[in-house]
């Protein structure tokens, strides 16, 4: 007796179907194997002859993407330029605007100190002006005290020979 012969005996469900069945896993893999290849085939075949290829359309778009930060930089540095030509033109209108500034205040410093010795010139001639009106009303009055005295001795002067003469024109 056969040790396989025996083995079939006892498992009767291998008997007669267990040749075809061994065979069909080889095919299902061989035709597995045959798909694979002719898939991967189509795709050298496609990337070869008619579609890019990723490492091309990686290439591409690292170029773009340097292409962009080159531009930008570029950009970045003419900003930048006009950024200092801006702030050296501020620096320059505030450094005239500090020396208008500092000119319009020795302007203002001379004509305050002019405005004050006009001033006292016209406080001294002020007080001048007090002292001789004040010399002048003095003089008056002393004046106007003696003219009465005067001014009547002259009226009677005159009221007397007028009154001579009337007298003689009378007599005559």
């Amino acid at each position: 007796m056969n040790p396989v012969m025996r083995d079939i005996r006892r498992y009767p469900e291998k008997s007669a179907a267990s040749p075809a069945r061994g065979s069909q896993p080889i095919a299902l893999a061989a035709a597995t194997l045959l798909v694979l290849v002719a898939g991967i085939g189509g795709i050298m075949l496609w990337r070869a002859y008619g579609g890019s290829s990723v490492e091309a359309e990686r290439g591409a778009a690292t170029r773009q993407l340097q292409a962009r930060t080159v531009q930008a930089s570029e950009q970045l540095v003419e900003k930048t330029k006009g950024l200092e030509a801006t702030q050296q033109e501020s620096i320059d209108q505030l450094q005239m605007m500090q020396e208008q500034l500092q000119s319009m205040r020795r302007l203002l410093a001379a004509q305050q100190a002019d405005t004050k010795r006009l001033s006292d010139q016209v406080s001294t001639l002020k007080d001048s002006v007090d002292g001789l009106r004040q010399s002048f009303a003095s003089a008056q009055s002393s004046e106007q005290a003696a003219t009465p005295s005067r001014n009547r001795n002259i009226r009677a002067r005159a009221h007397a020979s007028r009154s001579g003469h009337r007298h003689r024109r009378s007599r005559s």
